[in-house]
C-alpha cells in the first residue's frame, strides 16, 4: 500500500534569466518568490503557498517551455508502477524522482512527498 496526491506544478521555462522569469510568473501569480538557498536549487525558484498548499516552481529547463506537473508520493516505485499500468510511459529517471508520460503526451514527475497534510489527505493505492 501507498499514497499519493497531486504535489504542485512546476512552470518549465527556457531562458538564460530565471531571475526574470521567476519575478513574471511571481507577479502574475501572485506569490512571493522564496530565496534560493542551495547551489542544488540554482534552477529553480520556490514560490510561496499558503500552508499545505501545492507547490509552485520557477524552473530554467534546455527544453521548450511548459507547464508540468508534479505528482507527490511515499513511495516513487510503487507509484510509478502504478501509472505505467494505467498507460504511462517511463521517460527517466533521476537520483530522487521519475519523468513520466501520460497516455496523452503530457510529460509529469513523480516525486518524494513533502507537504504537511499529506499522511491525512493522499490517495491510498492497493
Amino acid at each position: 500500500m501507498h499514497k499519493s496526491q497531486l504535489g504542485g506544478f512546476i512552470i518549465d521555462c527556457k531562458t538564460d534569466d530565471l531571475d526574470a522569469a521567476a519575478d513574471f510568473w511571481s507577479q502574475a501569480l501572485g506569490l512571493k518568490r522564496q530565496a534560493k538557498d542551495t547551489p542544488a536549487t540554482t534552477s529553480y525558484v520556490h514560490l510561496e503557498r499558503e500552508p499545505n498548499g501545492l507547490d509552485v516552481e520557477v524552473q530554467q529547463v534546455g527544453h521548450e517551455s511548459r507547464v508540468h506537473l508534479d505528482i507527490e508520493t511515499d513511495d516513487i516505485e510503487a507509484e510509478v508502477d502504478r501509472l505505467v499500468r494505467l498507460g504511462a510511459k517511463r521517460v527517466k529517471k533521476y537520483d530522487r524522482w521519475w519523468v513520466l508520460e501520460a497516455p496523452t503526451g503530457q510529460r509529469f514527475c513523480v516525486v518524494r512527498n513533502t507537504r504537511a497534510n499529506f499522511a491525512d489527505e493522499a490517495n491510498v493505492w492497493e
